[in-house]
């Protein structure tokens, strides 16, 4: 049974809490992708930024006069995370469950990946390539 380590990013593009909200949102833009993990200097997991976050920001600097200068001011601090090893069908039923289309992936507290609905898309597509069905405990 394939795994999420078999269909995750395993260098996934990475933020700092003290980046510029701007250059962060660039950042997104260029690389065509929807959020992306909040790391510290040492490379744990403090947060998520996603458009959703950004847009949000935007909204309230509208308002308020005062978007905040930095990731840290915008990520999402609570975050549902997935482990490396876990079954891409119990990660598909995650993502059932779940309004978030990425999980960052951990191993042992430390971020190694991330896994988006459309690795799991990808999953679905070489499962059926191979078996000529998706797996019956989805």
């Amino acid at each position: 049974m394939p795994t999420v380590n078999d269909y995750m990013a395993h260098e996934p593009i990475v933020l700092l809490p003290d980046m510029g909200v701007h250059a962060a949102r660039r950042l997104l833009v260029q690389n065509e992708i929807s959020g992306a993990p909040v790391v510290d200097e040492g490379g744990r997991l403090v947060g998520i930024l996603t458009e959703r976050d950004i847009i949000g920001g935007y909204f309230r600097a509208s308002y308020h006069q005062d978007q905040g200068d930095c990731v840290a001011d915008c990520m999402t601090a609570e975050i549902e995370t997935i482990e490396s090893e876990t079954d891409v069908s119990e990660a598909a039923e995650l993502f059932l469950k779940s309004r978030y289309r990425r999980f960052p992936v951990l191993v042992e507290n430390r971020l190694v990946g991330l896994l988006s609905r459309r690795d799991i898309l990808r999953a679905i597509e070489d499962l059926w390539q191979v078996e000529g069905r998706w797996y019956r405990d989805l």
